[in-house]
């Protein structure tokens, strides 16, 4: 599973944002969208500054609807496209893209599985044919699935097993809080589950998910809307589109009683706390204060619980997290996810202690809401990140590409800045005592194996014989 790093914003660009802010309304991004007959929905972004392309095809499938019993299979399933087909064999999708001086990678989430690429725009038709062929069929075969579980559960090795601390943070942190199964179980897969997905499975799997009705095909860069739409009616337009399954009511209400539990690590050296709080639904009145939100209290060094916490009271070595931290962004989900905070916390500290400071500066928040200056400063902070990553065209393609998946609209990339810039200091009071409540938090206390029974031994009564 990889995460997908935005670029960094150039200075110009910043300043020009900056000056556009104050004075003239925001750039607006180009966009032109088309859906195919069959189901395929094609977005473009033209932008002749790079004679290079980025491409994004994003599948409305992730963990949260892989089959009960197969934990792990939608990321196993990720793997299997890369396999090769009986069109292309093994070897031949990575030959196209990286022969033609192009990039490639593919991630698992919750709610999608995207496959994105980038290269100079002569292999732009290249690269269509090769997503496309495998959008019709893969190789299905014994020895190419028990090849993908074995990497699957090496990467599970990797970083789960044999890592301190083991990304409990996500796959407990879910589990605790969580009460639907499509919400709560381990989207990276357990070694039994792992093991009984078979080629049957797979099949399925593809047949149901991976076509035209369920894909949406973002393209950005040295191309007009008129090539990319021919191009895609070229080499997708034959590929039938299957009936797709009712979706699944995945909704959860917020939680009316707080959930913690206990946990011990044999490889960690200092103790850890995973705070979760469920979050408002995709696209409700409150996402957007939320975002902000966030990124007031965890966003960067500059932000409340850093200040207060690492810094000002010296509890904490470290702390990190956001909204749908760690897989994915405040705007790239659908169902259910949580504002999560991964902390690291001194050993003279308890963890009642630094949740009684967390709880602080919420209520600060909650209470009196945000100065001007620094409502101001977290807005710029985020547009910033916002355009910056749109700066790049394979995250601009991945970016649009995701938002027609989950919003319906890929227009929502020029309108997000708009919503950013009407969030309102009352804003974040109304959602910080909303959502950041005890009643909706879960916690996961991890403690050192050694530290946590000296804690054992500290608390037993005296014996004597």
């Amino acid at each position: 599973m990889h995460m997908i790093r935005l670029s960094v914003f150039t200075a110009g660009l910043l300043l020009s944002i900056a000056a556009q802010a104050a004075t003239t309304e925001p750039w607006q991004l180009p966009i032109a969208v088309k859906k195919l007959d069959n189901g395929l929905t094609v977005v473009v972004s033209e932008d002749h500054s790079s004679p290079t392309v980025g491409i994004s095809m994003v599948y409305h499938v992730g963990m949260r609807l892989e089959p009960q019993n197969r934990t792990g299979f939608a990321h196993l399933f990720e793997h299997l496209m890369f396999e090769g087909t009986p069109t292309a064999p093994k070897g031949t999708f990575e030959r196209v893209i990286q022969g033609g001086g192009g990039i490639f990678n593919g991630s698992t989430r919750a709610d999608f599985t995207n496959y994105i690429a980038s290269a100079p725009v002569a292999a732009l038709e290249p690269i269509l044919w090769v997503e496309a062929d495998r959008m019709k069929t893969l190789d299905f075969s014994e020895k190419n699935l028990a090849n993908q579980q074995n990497v699957v559960k090496e990467e599970i090795r990797v970083n789960v097993k044999n890592q301190p601390y083991g990304l409990f943070y996500w796959t407990d942190l879910d589990a605790l809080a969580f009460d639907k199964w499509a919400n709560s179980h381990d989207g990276y897969g357990s070694f039994k589950d792992l093991d009984h997905a078979n080629v049957a499975d797979v099949k399925a799997f593809h047949d149901t998910f991976y076509q035209p009705a369920n894909a949406v095909l973002g393209i950005a860069g040295d191309v007009t809307p008129e090539q990319a739409f021919t191009l895609a009616q070229k080499y997708f337009g034959g590929i039938a589109s299957r009936a797709l399954p009712a979706r699944p009511d995945v909704a959860e209400p917020l939680n009316t009683k707080g959930r913690m539990q206990q946990q011990t690590d044999p490889l960690a050296k200092a103790p850890a706390l995973a705070v979760g709080w469920k979050m408002p639904a995709r696209d409700s009145k409150d996402q957007i204060p939320m975002m902000v939100l966030s990124q007031l209290l965890v966003g960067d060094d500059a932000s409340r619980f850093f200040q207060g916490l690492v810094k000002g009271r010296e509890q904490v070595l470290s702390i990190e997290g956001g909204v749908n931290y760690p897989l994915g962004t405040d705007i790239d989900y659908a169902g259910p996810t949580q504002l999560v905070l991964f902390t690291l916390y001194k050993s003279n500290a308890t963890p009642d202690q630094v949740l009684a400071s967390i709880n602080q500066e919420i209520a600060k928040v909650a209470a009196d809401g945000v100065d001007d200056i620094t409502l101001r400063r977290i807005k710029t902070k985020l547009l910033s990140d916002w355009y910056g990553g749109l700066e790049s065209f394979l995250s601009r393609a991945d970016t649009l590409a995701k938002l027609q998946t989950m919003w319906g609209d890929a227009e929502v990339a020029n309108q997000l800045p708009g919503w950013i810039e009407a969030v309102s200091a009352d804003d974040l009071k109304r959602v910080a005592r909303t959502y950041l409540t005890d009643a909706n938090r879960s916690v996961i206390v991890r403690r050192p194996v050694a530290a946590a029974a000296a804690k054992v031994a500290a608390n037993s009564p005296n014996t004597t014989r």
